[in-house]
Parts: C-alpha cells; structure tokens; sequence
C-alpha cells in the first residue's frame, strides 16, 4: 500500500473512499497529524489517480486540500478580551485629572502625524470621547473582531486589525493633511470588516459559482460602512481608510496563508501587537 493523497479532511476522504469503492479499487483510510490520508495499493495507484481526477473534473463542487482551502469559522474569546481592555483603557484615562492633555497628545492629529508622530495612528484607537462612544466600538470589537480572531487565530488576528487600524489613520491624516483630529477604534473595527470581507472574496474566488457573487462580499462592506460608519459625528474618511486596509491587507494575507497558524505565531503576533502600542504610548515619553 502507498499514500494517494494525504492532508484531507474527514469528509473529503470519506467522499474519495467511496469513489474508489464503488470503482473496486482496494484502498484504507488512516489519520495523520489531526487530519487522513487516502492509501491505495502499489498496483492501483494509477487506475485511482484516474478515477478521482474524472471524480473531481466532474463535480468541481469538491474541494481537495491541493487547493489550499481558507481556515473555517473557531469558536474564540478574543473579541471580548479585546472589549475588555478597550473598556479598562477608557476607565484609566477618564479618571485621571488630566485627561484632556492625554488626548491632545495622543489623538490622531493630521498636521502632527505629517511632522512624523506617527505614534498617533496607534494611540488614538484605544481613545473614546464618551460611553456612546465607546459602547459603540464594544459592539463592533464584539463581532468584527471575534469573527476575523475565530478565522485567523487569536494573535494573527488581532495584529492584522490592528496594523488595519493604524494604517486607516495613517491614510486619513495623508488626506486631511492638516486641522483634523480623530479618536476611537471604528477605524479598526472596520478594518476587521474588511479582512472579513477579503475572507469571504478569497473564499468566493476558490469555490465554484456566478462570478458575479464574488464581489458580494466587497459589496456588503460598503454596505456596512454605510449603515454602521456615516453617522453623524463619525469620521466617515477614517472608517472608508480602515476598511479599505483591512481589504487589501487581508487579500494579501488569505491568498497566502490557508491555514490557521499553530499557537507559537499566534503567541508571536500577539507580542508583536503588545509591542507596537507599547513603543506607541512611550514615543511622546522618549522625546
């Protein structure tokens, strides 16, 4: 017996068992590593390759791993624990005396990121004007956040949101360039909607379908961008910003990247994370 095709889920072997069954083709189903491995014997590896390819040319509906299919949905906490420190964040910084020099130093400021405080871009995503406010991007870390963490991990979830809501503000400076000033993580959260909406598009692009429903996803993001993010008293350019780099970051991130990374990336992303807002929150410091 050799290996035919290994690294399958339970039911795609399943589905390849029964094809070659039903060809008379000896084979067995082993598990390997958490996922199986389809061996057929040394003298049917040639009849089976062709059996399945005719299979699999005729029902384009059937995925192999060969195809390099995108992580599915995992249950994870990481938006809630993400709502938490946002919530402990506003509660430090509202009741400290000098709350309004805080946010003068780290709010995002056009003119000053342009004289190279970058450091801004960061701090001001953990910044809230008022409960309102803040309770409004609780809900939107609640289920953006959670649902980019429950696909990509727990720690490569977050950086790709956060690294999408440092460059939306980025971008939104560049565009102002000057006499505008923002606080608050809608920048992020629709930074996650975008990496969602990537997702869905990588995910549209591999299955079989209308052409036409892969661009739904980008069409629901506009979408929500509208409904969630042009309210009055919003900063609809830095929402736009945010969605537009959790777009484009996250097509570049799903076309590479199929799998779910093992927990020593995820603990690394999530380092790199802590990192980036700590060397943020310290710039002004530093001077």
């Amino acid at each position: 017996m050799q290996i035919l095709i290994q690294n399958l889920t339970k039911d795609q072997v399943d589905t390849f068992g029964l094809v070659l069954l039903s060809a008379n083709i000896k084979h067995e189903i082993r598990p390997s590593h958490g996922d199986w491995e389809l061996w057929v014997a040394d003298d049917a590896v040639d009849e089976a390759q062709k059996v399945l390819r005719n299979y699999v040319d005729e029902n384009r509906a059937v995925e192999t791993r060969t195809e390099s299919q995108l992580a599915n949905y995992r249950q994870t906490w990481a938006g809630i624990w993400g709502g938490l420190i946002l919530l402990t964040w506003y509660v430090a910084v509202h009741s400290n005396p000098d709350m309004a020099s805080i946010h003068r130093t780290y709010a995002s400021s056009a003119s000053h990121i342009l004289r190279g405080e970058w450091y801004r871009s960061a701090t001001a995503l953990l910044l809230h004007a008022d409960v309102v406010h803040l309770v409004g991007n609780l809900a939107g870390v609640g289920v953006f956040a959670t649902a980019v963490c429950s696909v990509t991990g727990w720690g490569m979830g977050w950086l790709l949101i956060l690294i999408s809501g440092i460059c939306g503000n980025l971008i939104n400076a560049y565009f102002y360039a000057y006499g505008h000033r923002a606080i608050g993580a809608s920048t992020a959260v629709f930074g996650a909607v975008g990496l969602l909406c990537a997702y869905q598009f990588i995910k549209r692009m591999r299955s079989p379908g209308s052409r036409f429903q892969i661009w739904l996803p980008l069409g629901v993001g506009l979408a929500l961008l509208a409904f969630l993010g042009a309210s009055t008293h919003t900063d609809i350019m830095a929402h736009l910003f945010g969605l537009l780099a959790g777009m484009v970051l996250g097509m570049g991130y799903y076309r590479f990247c199929s799998k779910t990374l093992a927990w020593p990336w995820q603990a690394s992303a999530l380092a790199v994370c802590i990192l980036i807002i700590a060397a943020a929150w310290l710039s002004p410091v530093m001077k």
